[in-house]
């Protein structure tokens, strides 16, 4: 049946940034399709408030705390997922960060938080995943960008440079692991309606601003992500790689 090429049973999902938001959004889609889930993020507590909504998919859900900023955490966090599960399939690259200020207002430092969790994390991410699935014989990545790694924004310098630099690490990866049967691929949101963006979501100007430049007229839900990880993870997929997905109402067309 046309529906085994999205089944993702037997399947591990590794998942960072997953105890909220987009990642947990993210992780139960994974989780619906019959993929078993490695939960990473910083915080203990949040991750397994995440697990305990995620499992009521059926699947196996296990935490694993990580700080992306830490090569230490990582290589850590990759470990016991292995010896847990005994192989990584699908890494889903998620945590990611945001400093929404001018350019000229932009610290060193708050430019660095930013570059380093959304852009080096996502490698120090994938460099310690990708040998065991070059050794299994192939896997699945998913790198969150966005649609900043395609247009610009005022107070953005820093967000859209990490985003567009996902774009482009991407690429790369997706050439230098596509003889490894590896398929990198990246997913870029817009604007969807999660706790994490409330205080722009009840922004009267910026909620109707983003409504108008949207062609359909509304943020995304949480949800709508579902069908374009599921995708990218699954054997549908097999011989797409290289490639970012804006799921975006449409804001890229313009």
């Amino acid at each position: 049946m046309a529906l085994d090429l999205f089944d993702l049973t037997g399947k591990v999902a590794m998942v960072t940034g997953a105890s909220k938001g987009l990642g947990k959004a993210m992780s139960v889609g994974l989780a619906k399709a019959g993929a078993d889930l490695a939960l990473c993020a910083r915080n203990p507590g949040d991750l397994r408030n995440a697990a305990s909504e995620i499992a009521t998919c059926g699947t196996r859900v296990e935490t694993f705390p990580m700080d992306v900023l830490r090569g230490q955490s990582i290589r850590e966090a990759v470990d016991a997922i292995l010896a847990r599960f005994g192989r990584i399939d699908i890494l889903v690259n998620n945590a990611g960060v945001n400093v929404r200020k001018t350019t000229l207002e932009l610290s060193e430092e708050e430019w660095d938080r930013v570059l380093d969790t959304n852009l080096k994390g996502y490698f120090l991410v994938a460099q310690a995943v990708a040998p065991a699935m070059i050794r299994q014989g192939g896997g699945k990545i998913i790198n969150l960008s966005s649609i900043f790694g395609a247009v610009g924004m005022n107070n953005q310098a820093a967000y859209a440079s990490s985003k567009g630099g996902i774009v482009q690490l991407t690429k790369v990866m997706a050439i230098e692991w596509a003889r490894s049967n590896i398929q990198v691929n990246a997913i870029g949101p817009t604007y969807f309606e999660t706790p994490l963006v409330a205080t722009l979501r009840n922004d009267p100007e910026r909620f109707r601003f983003i409504n108008e430049r949207t062609p359909m007229g509304r943020w995304g839900q949480p949800e709508e992500l579902e069908g374009t990880v599921i995708f990218l993870a699954a054997r549908a997929s097999d011989f797409i790689t290289g490639q970012t997905v804006y799921v975006d109402g449409g804001w890229t067309i313009w």
